[in-house]
Parts: C-alpha cells; sequence; structure tokens
C-alpha cells in the first residue's frame, strides 16, 4: 500500500522533528537525524520512538545512499 504524498510531507519523527525518508518497497519510514526506522503496518506509519529501529552509522548511512540523499 502506498502512502499519501500528501501524509508525507507532513509526517515527521517523533524524536527530532525532522522529515522522514519513505521506503515504499520495505513499507518504512527513516529518519535520518535520529537514524530511526519506522515500520509501515496495513498502510499505517508507526511513529512510535519506542518500537523503531535503530540504525548504526553505517546501517543510516546506506540508507540515505539508497534514497539519494536527505529529504527536503
Amino acid at each position: 500500500m502506498v502512502l499519501d504524498p500528501q501524509l508525507l510531507e507532513i509526517l515527521v519523527c517523533p524524536k527530532s522533528k525532522k522529515p522522514l525518508l519513505y521506503f515504499e518497497a520495505e513499507q518504512f519510514l527513516f529518519c535520518p537525524d535520529s537514524r530511526l526506522k519506522y515500520r509501515i503496518e496495513d498502510g499505517i506509519p508507526i511513529l512510535l520512538v519506542e518500537e523503531a529501529e535503530e540504525l548504526d552509522s553505517a546501517g543510516a548511512e546506506a540508507l540515505l545512499e539508497r534514497a539519494g540523499g536527505a529529504p527536503g
């Protein structure tokens, strides 16, 4: 399920308050600032810091490269 582009424009990381990168094929959102990866279940982003996966710097950098850079 694809997230609405208008929704993606307003969603931010609850920890850093920064924009999120959307990985449609894998169904997750990623915050480069906090290095948190938020899953999407049945089209609903689970934006709970305590349920997010924190990536190490190498994992975060790999996702940034896949996304083509920072959000904006």
